[in-house]
């Protein structure tokens, strides 16, 4: 069985918000849209977006690290909010195995929201619908586009090709690939979803503190609060910061 999804390479994703500005450009102007901004110029603003990318520190200076962390629906391959909803609007798609949302049966009752672990459901507060990443299922399908612009508008966007898309079930793809070779993970498989989409890990390299040294009064500049270590001693948890909002 076919299923598509995303591998994301935390170790060149530099939280530039291309990928997040491409996919609200291209589901607003799509069968998705239009997808709600409500006072995006004020203090106070709210919108409706399929794709976040969301920036931590950690360490203690001046061992530190800025970690981007993107964000969207992870299109399980055992997806809690399908069975939750009431209406049959959400639905996981045989061909491919994205999660989509028939807006038209869509009631905006949360249901699926609620279910989601990983809080990548969104309600759109204009259209009062269920909303959530759709990998861009009407152009990654799209004949009438060239074959090399048929994936995700995040996938496209990106400068420093941080995302990949394919079908993580054909060993031959450069998702399969790059899972196998860079150790890609899931997060939170504890809730055996049994999440589609997976990140492949940062690689620790000698900090670079700005001073020039490299090391920074660090003997042999090696990297005590190194992310695997943090990790490790149980002082950061990448994945609870990334499911909450």
């Amino acid at each position: 069985m076919t299923q598509m999804a995303l591998v994301i390479d935390l170790n060149v994703c530099v939280g530039c918000h291309a990928c997040v500005t491409s996919c609200k450009e291209w589901n607003t102007s799509g069968e998705a849209g239009s997808l709600t901004d409500i006072r995006p110029y004020d203090d106070d603003p709210s919108g409706t977006f399929f794709n976040r990318v969301q920036t931590y520190e950690a360490g203690v200076f001046p061992m530190t690290d800025t970690i981007h962390f993107p964000k969207s629906c992870l299109h399980c391959e055992d997806p809690p909010c399908v069975p939750v909803c009431p209406t049959g609007a959400s639905f996981k798609r045989k061909s491919d195995g994205i999660v989509l949302v028939d807006y038209d049966k869509c009631i905006g009752c949360k249901y699926c929201a609620w279910a989601c672990p990983y809080g990548a459901r969104e309600l759109d507060e204009g259209r009062k619908e269920m909303t959530k990443c759709t990998l861009c299922a009407d152009r990654i399908n799209n004949e009438a586009l060239p074959e090399r612009d048929r994936k995700p508008a995040c996938v496209l966007a990106c400068p420093t090709s941080a995302r990949l898309f394919g079908d993580i079930h054909d060993p031959q793809s450069e998702v399969s690939q790059a899972i196998r070779e860079r150790g890609g993970y899931q997060l939170m498989p504890e809730w055996d979803t049994k999440p589609a989409n997976h990140y492949l890990p940062r690689v620790t390299t000698e900090a670079a503190c700005g001073c020039g040294g490299g090391g920074c009064g660090s003997a042999g500049g090696a990297r005590d609060a190194s992310l695997e270590a943090q990790f490790e001693r149980g002082e950061i948890d990448l994945a609870a910061l990334a499911a909450h909002r």
